[in-house]
């Protein structure tokens, strides 16, 4: 393997296959996850992962299996002690540095948290290079995100960030937009995650991370959330990179296009279908996909409204094919907590637009930072004279 080339590990797609299964609204989804995981764990002699999963209940505990693992993960751990030993004896810094890091990406493989991170962490200290630091920073990063650790990814992103400002290569820091944008979604930053997605999106090559597929999905759903309606086309429904995997996002698709479209009923359908199939199944956007849905809903009545003076609330149920009951609910909702500037009549059935004038709100700007001028040259005044 070339010496750039970046390990796949931990498996995170495995993490996924286990949150699936210990999640009992996924029931639907568990038969093909359970089958996934117990063949990854198997692909890597993951003993000790297969420990924390079997102790949950995730999986059912087949003792020989276990033997057979732990068998596995003793002798290749022998091998690679070895290795280590007759480096310090015979050769030099270099060969020292390759063995602890081999031993480091075996223990990270097989899902053995905390020795991996002890060794991963020695390996760092023992690795000259700056490339390969950054690629042990970022293998952190990684186990971070395989055991939902978000102090250890925070952590080691900063690291990483700090590494990568004394000299990392252009791939390197193409891969790091990538790690610092899924966090923040993770976190549940989708503006400032979706640029940085949107910023990497022509030069991708984290497959380490996430897959091509899933890191545009990643990016549409952050963008489709906070770009207005002309950088969403020119930045998202004309690229090439995401007219290419379309097809194979035709949730997606529907998604995207129908808001861009004004087709707010199917709009509301293809939401409805992003939270079931692409958000709630996520465990880094399951904890966020009521606060998405609530945040795309609002994008699309300010979308409506904002073309209208006012409109029946009638006309206005039709459009998102939904009743007038729901549309009064949720637009009263909004409406109080200051999110939709608009009125409700009840009596005429009218939605009456209110929006702020740019012109108002930018003389109170210049209001209220002239009034902070004429106090800073004030107090300034009393120190000179």
């Amino acid at each position: 393997m070339s010496e750039d080339a970046v390990l796949p590990i931990p498996n995170l797609g495995l993490a996924q296959n286990y949150f699936v299964l210990s999640t009992p609204s996924l029931e639907h989804l568990q038969q093909d996850a359970r089958k996934e995981l117990l063949e990854g764990i198997e692909a890597d002699h993951m003993a000790p992962y297969y420990r924390i999963v079997t102790a949950t209940s995730a999986l059912d505990l087949d003792e020989a299996l276990l033997a057979r693992m732990e068998k596995a993960n003793k002798e290749e751990l022998d091998k690679i002690e070895e290795r280590l030993e007759e480096a310090k004896k015979t050769e030099g810094e270099t060969d020292i540095a390759d063995a602890l890091r081999a031993r480091a990406n075996y223990l990270t493989r097989i899902g053995d948290k905390d020795k991996a991170v002890e060794a991963q962490k020695l390996a760092l200290e023992k690795t000259p290079g700056l490339g390969s630091r950054i690629d042990i920073v970022l293998t952190l990063v990684r186990i971070g995100f395989f055991f939902g650790d978000h102090d250890m990814i925070t952590q080691h992103l900063t690291q990483a960030e700090e590494l990568i400002d004394k000299g990392g290569d252009w791939d390197r820091r193409n891969r790091l937009k990538v790690y610092r944008g899924l966090h923040l979604l993770s976190i549940r930053q989708f503006k400032r995650g979706g640029e940085l997605l949107l910023d990497a999106l022509s030069t991708f090559t984290a497959t380490e991370l996430i897959s091509y597929n899933d890191f545009v999905a990643a990016t549409i759903i952050s963008n489709v959330l906070t770009l207005n309606r002309p950088d969403l086309k020119k930045k998202l429904i004309t690229a090439p990179e995401v007219i290419q995997v379309l097809p194979e996002l035709p949730v997606l698709a529907d998604l995207m296009k129908n808001l861009y479209d004004s087709h707010y009923d199917k709009f509301f359908l293809a939401l409805a279908a992003t939270e079931q199939t692409l958000l709630k199944p996520n465990r880094l956007l399951a904890p966020h996909a009521r606060f998405y849905v609530r945040e795309m809903r609002i994008s699309a009545y300010n979308q409506l409204l904002e073309s209208y003076r006012s409109l029946t609330i009638d006309s206005l149920a039709r459009s998102f094919g939904v009743s007038t009951e729901f549309v009064d609910s949720e637009l009263s909702r909004f409406i109080a907590s200051g999110r939709l500037h608009c009125t409700i009549d009840k009596v005429n059935g009218v939605v009456e637009t209110n929006r702020p004038s740019v012109k108002n709100a930018q003389y109170e700007t210049v209001i209220r930072q002239g009034d902070i001028l004429l106090n800073a040259v004030q107090r300034l005044s009393k120190v000179l004279y």
